[in-house]
């Protein structure tokens, strides 16, 4: 456990949402001291505007009582991270523990955190709404099964929206300040990732092999794409384009208004899952695969621009920070690749597998294990 008092001063000035109060709404901005949501934005793009030293060094880590699936998130001076335990733990930029939730199921799903409130499922398919600051239950909100993928956060006017999906085979738009149901949208199969919000859409693909649109104020269906088999991940969202994986092993690129598939990527002599979400950032797409390669490739064209072989799947979705592009990987590693070739700059061997993304805030990295344990990588 690091005791550095300089450490801790500035880990505690790290952790600061940023809020902007605008005609009584509350509007999050993306900021390099918090990462409220498991992709970093609404449109799930995996960019951090945070910055990490070159070389991190391992600064502590915390034991939960069982295996970590999903994507911590930290804003306000909490890391917020759920257990296979059925537990919601709320930490501390120190690693200590600050509030533990027991929800009585196991959470896989990331939370997400917007002002002072945390939004969370588990696999009983209870959408939690919590206090950030000391763990206490706002309301519950119950769909039919389990919750897998984190919830996502829309605002028009006085009304803001969350949307989650469920193994029900429905997207359910839930009012964010009591819980009340809102309405409920049907899919023809389970729905495993979260939504990215596209121009005041849900966007979001599933077990049914589709790409759904949907109105987050009304649940209203806009379109949907068909993408041939069923998608285990979460949408990105860039200039009008869908970027999305599915389980056998092809990366698409949809255009949104033309409806139709602009291009597509696959390793042809592999054609194993993509079970992660892409990131992006200008011209480039980041994504790994079960092939245990994680993949750069051109936006305009999907054509590969280098890869690199991780030695372990990659189910574990990647973060941009900077001119690097941050991998886990199922083998217990973590990688610091440049982003223009993929060469390694860092990397960590923990020796337990990492499934979900870590969390990205300035100079520090705080990643989630099958050990059950969350580490924190900084600058000592």
């Amino acid at each position: 456990m690091v005791e550095n008092n300089v450490f801790m001063k500035k880990m505690r000035l790290l952790f600061v949402t940023t809020i902007f109060i605008i005609g009584g709404s509350v509007i999050l901005a993306q900021s390099p001291d918090c990462w409220g949501n498991f992709r970093g934005d609404r449109q799930l793009q995996g960019v951090s505007p945070a910055s990490l030293p070159e070389k991190p060094s391992l600064l502590w880590n915390f034991k939960t009582g069982d295996a970590i699936k999903a994507p911590p998130v930290a804003c306000g001076g909490v890391i917020v991270v759920g257990s296979m335990d059925g537990f919601l733990y709320g930490i501390s930029a120190e690693g200590k523990l600050i509030w533990k939730l027991d929800t009585g199921n196991s959470i896989e799903a990331p939370a997400l955190i917007v002002g002072a409130t945390v939004y969370t499922g588990n696999l009983d398919g209870t959408l939690y709404a919590i206090e950030l600051q000391s763990g206490n239950i706002k309301w519950t909100y119950k769909t039919e099964n389990q919750i897998m993928g984190s919830p996502n956060y829309y605002e028009k006017g006085k009304r803001a929206v969350l949307v989650v999906g469920s193994y029900d085979y429905y997207l359910h738009g839930v009012d964010a300040e009591t819980g009340k149901g809102l309405w409920k949208y049907e899919s023809d199969n389970f729905i495993n990732g979260a939504a990215a919000i596209y121009d005041g859409q849900a966007v979001f693909g599933g077990c049914d092999g589709l790409l759904h649109l949907v109105d987050v104020m009304t649940g209203q269906p806009i379109m949907k794409i068909s993408l041939a088999t069923y998608v285990a991940s979460s949408a990105t969202i860039v200039d009008d384009h869908a970027y999305v994986g599915d389980y056998d092993g092809i990366f698409s690129s949809v255009d949104i208004p033309e409806r139709k598939i602009t291009w597509q990527f696959e390793n042809k002599e592999a054609n194993l899952p993509f079970i992660g979400s892409p990131s992006i950032k200008e011209d480039r797409i980041y994504i790994g695969n079960r092939d245990k390669n994680v993949y750069c490739l051109s936006r305009e064209s999907g054509q590969l621009v280098w890869k690199y072989h991780t030695g372990g799947q990659v189910d574990a979705s990647p973060v941009i920070v900077g001119r690097r592009v941050l991998v886990a990987n199922m083998r217990g590693d973590l990688f610091l690749l440049d982003a223009n070739n993929g060469r390694v700059t860092w990397s960590y061997e923990l020796g337990t597998p990492i499934i979900g993304n870590p969390a990205v805030i300035d100079d520090f990295i705080i990643a989630g294990a099958q050990d059950g344990r969350i580490y924190c990588f900084g600058k000592k």
